[in-house]
């Protein structure tokens, strides 16, 4: 008996509405829009039936499903009957006058069976994390106002960049069934996010959307329910003549708001590490920076009620940084959902089947350099000696009469970070050392890094590194067209941007350098930004990574063929965060990832969760290594980091015996008994005296005789004297050391 005479298989059958433009000048603005049950590459090959050279002569930029949720099947006269009702032109056909946007709009209409007066073309569904904060917030606000009948819960999103922030605070609206909703905002700039999501999302049909220059409260229908939005600055800001609220905005405070939703919370609650990332700008980039209304925040334990002259039922905060917030006990556990870096990296990694909507989000890296002594000892300062990249890279001037202090020092970064510093080519070819890969030198970066940015201390030292990339020497860089996005010629805010986005043009085929000390490191997305070079201080992890994440957003090609609008691939897999001061960054990184996850008591599991999605490759003159937790909480929890360290990459290289070290060594008194009882360190007070005597004397006689030639006696002594410290030196460096297995090069 034939099985398939009971269970013959489903047909290959696959109703689609499709649209492709034809790419003939005649047919410029125009849409054909069809319908098959075929592939929809094959269905518009065959109306191109003569095969010629080069590209098809047609980019197919639709392809939707043509079956309800109930099994029916709707056709493109349908949907040509929805274009038409929309006021869509139709000059011939199946040929329309219209965008991509309205005929998505017109399908989804024609799908739902609902008139899409709107033109909604967005019908993305909650991802699980989303569906996740909804349901934790909505249980919390609940069970917070039985309890608690006169006082309205607060409850706090701790979500990095991309969680989808707006159309989640949508979905809870919905849930909750409220019908006023006001966004206050730190950054106005952020607006056309919300603007788009609750008016182009079918989700979301009937509400309306408030804003300063567009739909007022006079005109909205206030049987319907709408969002308002604005600034602190907007709606609580004073009339400075009188005092008293704005007049436009006065019906904002008798109005009982279903919930008051604190975008951006970390602006307010933040001030002065916000202020830290675009200090180095003038005045009006430093308030941009801060956020608008940000003094409404003036003590640190002032409550928003107390300040807030608006009542609600409900209070939500929206934050990716939310650190001040969290460590103060502002929120407990219960009134946080987090969704961190080291979540967004799981889920990608975890995700099971096709379509996994983590998959663009790119993997950062994180490579530490340390630099070679010729370039990096006119910078060390502070209590450990450690390298200062804001005094190495100091300048003055503006415009061409920049220049840097050190310029010498900083040319040879330059050529370093090309692979064409001699010193260090020869030194490593001595020490047998491995090649590490710098930015503009290894060939798989090379590729991947078209576009970077370099974060730097000063508006001077950006004009400056212009002016040093443009001199002949550097014509390796004349590829990379530099924009200097600093002081106020540059644009306040967002409007430092359009330079940027002009420079790199198609930005597959060009290379560009921003060179920025504040500006674009908040509120803007510049996609094909791979790489980012900290090449200035940073006091804390909140400015350092709200920097570094500037690169982490994603970078996709839809419909890379021409035929495939579905299809996305993806450009930027892993991004990069070049660092110089690696005991600064490895700083950065233990107490960053310690705060990020609340979750975790041990700190140890807190560091090795987070590098195990951000990994940490380090450069220690000698090979490049990958840190594991332990190595940078030792490094963190320690002053002497370069030698905890050098331990555990069994490095002499990091071991920091300068004078200024050893003479602090033998001052003190339990570190050199301790170290006195080790075998190889009987003479270990003997040894230090010789080291700094002979040292200093042979620099004070070279200093002395400064360019004139010195007797061959008085020479060769020099050079034996000076061999002579040296080797106790490296001795030092060696014994140091602990023994233990050498860990395996990554690279």
């Amino acid at each position: 008996m034939a099985t398939n005479e009971f269970f013959p298989a489903r047909p290959e059958s696959r109703p689609t509405i499709y649209a492709y433009e034809d790419t003939n000048p005649q047919y410029a603005g125009l849409l054909k829009v069809g319908y098959t049950t075929v592939d929809v590459q094959n269905r518009v090959a065959q109306q191109y039936p003569t095969v010629r050279p080069g590209k098809p002569p047609y980019r197919i930029v639709l392809e939707e499903s043509a079956m309800r949720n109930d099994g029916t099947v709707f056709t493109d006269h349908d949907v040509h009957r929805m274009l038409r009702i929309n006021g869509v032109k139709n000059p011939e056909g199946e040929w329309f006058r219209c965008t991509v946007t309205q005929v998505k709009a017109a399908v989804i209409a024609v799908r739902t069976g609902q008139l899409n007066e709107e033109n909604r073309s967005l019908h993305f569904k909650m991802r699980p994390e989303q569906a996740a904060a909804i349901e934790k917030t909505a249980s919390y606000f609940k069970t917070f106002r039985k309890e608690n009948h006169d006082k309205p819960p607060h409850f706090l999103w701790n979500a990095k960049m991309r969680f989808g922030k707006t159309f989640a605070a949508y979905q809870l609206a919905l849930k909750m069934g409220w019908r006023k909703v006001i966004v206050l905002t730190f950054k106005p700039a952020v607006q056309s996010a919300w603007e788009e999501d609750l008016k182009c999302h079918v989700d979301f049909r009937g509400w309306q959307f408030i804003k300063p220059g567009g739909l007022s409260d006079e005109d909205a229908d206030k049987k319907k329910p709408f969002v308002c939005f604005g600034s602190f600055q907007d709606y609580l800001g004073r009339n400075p003549s009188t005092g008293g609220i704005k007049t436009k905005n006065e019906w904002v405070h008798p109005t009982n708001w279903d919930c008051v939703i604190l975008d951006e919370y970390h602006y307010g609650a933040w001030r002065e590490n916000a202020k830290e990332l675009v200090e180095s700008e003038d005045e009006k980039e430093v308030a941009f920076g801060q956020g608008q209304g940000a003094e409404f925040l003036k003590e640190r334990d002032e409550e928003i009620e107390d300040i807030m002259p608006i009542t609600t039922d409900h209070y939500l905060y929206l934050s990716g940084t939310p650190f001040r917030a969290i460590a103060s006990g502002e929120f407990i556990e219960e009134q946080i959902y987090n969704w961190t870096y080291s979540d967004e990296q799981r889920a990608k990694q975890e995700w099971k089947g096709l379509n996994n909507p983590y998959a663009a989000l790119p993997r950062m890296v994180l490579l530490t350099y340390q630099l070679p002594d010729a370039i990096r000892e006119i910078a060390m300062q502070g209590e450990f000696n450690e390298f200062d990249l804001n005094v190495f890279f100091w300048a003055e001037g503006i415009g061409e009469k920049a220049k840097f202090k050190y310029e010498d020092e900083v040319q040879k970064w330059l050529d370093l970070i090309r692979g064409a510093f001699m010193p260090t080519n020869v030194d490593n070819r001595k020490l047998g050392a491995e090649k590490p890969p710098m930015p503009f030198s290894d060939v798989r970066l090379l590729n991947v890094l078209s576009h970077t940015f370099w974060f730097l201390p000063s508006v001077a030292s950006c004009h400056a590194m212009r002016n040093v990339l443009a001199k002949k020497q550097n014509r390796f860089y004349y590829d990379y067209q530099v924009v200097v996005a600093a002081g106020s010629a540059a644009g306040i805010g967002v409007a430092a941007l359009p330079p940027v986005q002009e420079a790199m043009d198609n930005p597959l085929k060009t290379k560009t350098i921003t060179l920025s000390c504040g500006k674009l490191t908040t509120g803007v997305t510049v996609k094909p930004w791979t790489g980012i070079l900290m090449l200035r201080n940073s006091s804390s992890p909140e400015t350092y990574f709200q920097a570094a994440f500037r690169v982490q957003s994603p970078w996709t090609v839809r419909n890379p063929d021409d035929t495939s609008p579905n299809k996305e691939e993806i450009i930027k897999e892993e991004c990069y965060v070049f660092d110089f001061a690696p005991d600064r960054a490895l700083r950065q990184i233990a107490e960053y990832s310690c705060r990020l996850n609340v979750n975790e008591s041990n700190q140890e599991k807190k560091v090795e969760e987070f590098i195990s999605f951000l990994p940490v490759l380090a450069y220690d003159g000698s090979s490049m290594k990958q840190i594991d937790a332990a190595g940078i909480l030792d490094m963190a929890i320690s002053g002497t980091t370069a030698t905890l360290l050098a331990r555990r990459w069994e490095s002499a290289l990091l071991v920091n015996v300068d004078n200024e070290t050893l003479k602090r060594l033998m001052q003190d008194e339990d570190a050199m008994a301790a170290l006195m009882s080790i075998e190889g360190f009987r003479n270990l007070n003997q040894d230090i005296e010789t080291i700094i005597n002979k040292s200093e004397a042979v620099k004070k006689a070279r200093k002395e005789a400064n360019d004139e030639e010195l007797p061959d006696k008085e020479k060769k002594k020099l050079t034996e004297e000076e061999k002579e410290y040296k080797s106790l030196w490296k001795q030092i460096q060696e014994k140091l050391i602990k023994s233990k297995p050498p860990a395996e090069p990554v690279v």
